[in-house]
């Protein structure tokens, strides 16, 4: 716990001052009680009963100027709270080593499995959007509320060929931040661009982009799985740069071989390994995280615990009213108290 304003704890030192100033206060009651009552008075005024009670309510209120002082010096502390996150773009790999079996019943139909089971975890407010890719890079569905639509997508994969996880994070920010202008286009070598592309032609230039702290938008995330390494299209450590310059986290999730396994279908055999380093520094580029998934059980494990962290979230927040709400209990007690038991307040 931290304080914003820390010198009012000094104030906590006059807290020993007050218990002596009542210690004294209780001898001179005794005192004077001796002095003019008469001894049987006393005896029953003593009793082990009423000394005990007689006690109680002043510590609470001792206490409830404790919490006071506490309060007064704005404590802050790291509590877990409802997340802010309202659009997550899952971005699914279809390529064709998809169809390989090391992950039962094959990684497609895991991976479609474990997102299902995803989007039951989320919160029914939370936007959900599909991008699948595979050599290219296209919107299943644009993030809705709606879990149904988001189903049909993910049941309606098709696999092609070839891998552009790069493609899959620019198409993802396009659709978080669709008047930004991010294009595809815009990663292509200077010396290709000869002109404007046929969607652009006729529309205004995107407004001047000013980059922000990686990690730092919390109202959208991206979460892309994919079985292989890039083999075609936008480098993907460009493409995580942008998204962090948004401050978008991309958080990465691997599934299948790490060191490698050559896959057959129909007549033809293929090569593929999962690319975990660039994976991990797409994730550590934009603040996120990188989690690998070997087998079904661990990718729904995988999902399960990202749907945990995207709907809460751990911040620093200031807790003075819980203090104060302390100390007003323990004053109103302490009242409550004295006034049950001896008919007045303290």
């Amino acid at each position: 716990m931290t304080f914003l304003w820390p010198q009012f704890l000094w104030l906590l030192l006059a807290m020993p001052l007050l218990v002596l100033l009542y210690l004294w206060l209780i001898r001179r009651k005794k005192k004077l009680a001796l002095r003019y009552a008469s001894l049987s008075i006393v005896r029953e005024a003593m009793s082990a009963g009423q000394t005990v009670r007689r006690h109680i309510p002043p510590l609470l209120f001792l206490l409830a100027l404790g919490a006071m002082l506490i309060a007064a010096a704005r404590p802050m502390a790291v509590v877990v709270l409802p997340s802010n996150q309202q659009t997550i773009i899952l971005a699914m790999d279809v390529s064709g080593s998809m169809r390989a079996a090391d992950v039962q019943p094959n990684r497609l139909v895991a991976a479609q499995e474990a997102a299902k089971s995803f989007l039951k975890e989320l919160p029914r407010t939370v936007k959900v959007g599909i991008v699948a890719f595979a050599g290219s890079a296209q919107v299943a569905q644009l993030p809705t509320t709606n879990r149904e639509d988001l189903v049909t997508a993910i049941d309606s994969f098709q696999l092609q060929r070839a891998t552009a996880t790069g493609n899959a994070i620019v198409v993802s920010l396009a659709t978080l931040f669709p008047d930004a202008g991010i294009d595809i286009s815009d990663f292509a070598p200077k010396s290709r661009q000869t002109g404007v592309p046929i969607e652009r032609a006729g529309k205004p230039p995107p407004k001047e982009f000013t980059p922000v702290a990686p990690g730092s938008y919390t109202s959208a995330a991206i979460i892309m799985l994919t079985d292989g390494q890039r083999t075609t299209g936008v480098d993907p450590l460009d493409a995580a740069k942008v998204a962090a310059d948004h401050g978008v986290r991309v958080y990465t999730v691997g599934i299948g071989t790490v060191d490698g396994e050559t896959i057959g279908f129909e007549g033809w055999s293929m090569r593929v390994r999962l690319d975990e380093e660039t994976l991990k520094a797409i994730a550590n580029k934009t603040q996120a995280e990188y989690f690998y998934a070997g087998t079904a059980n661990d990718l729904k494990k995988v999902y399960n615990t990202l749907s945990s962290r995207l709907t809460v979230e751990k911040k620093e927040t200031e807790i003075s009213a819980l203090f104060a709400m302390g100390a007003a209990a323990l004053a109103l007690l302490s009242a409550g108290l004295s006034l049950l038991w001896f008919n007045r307040i303290l």
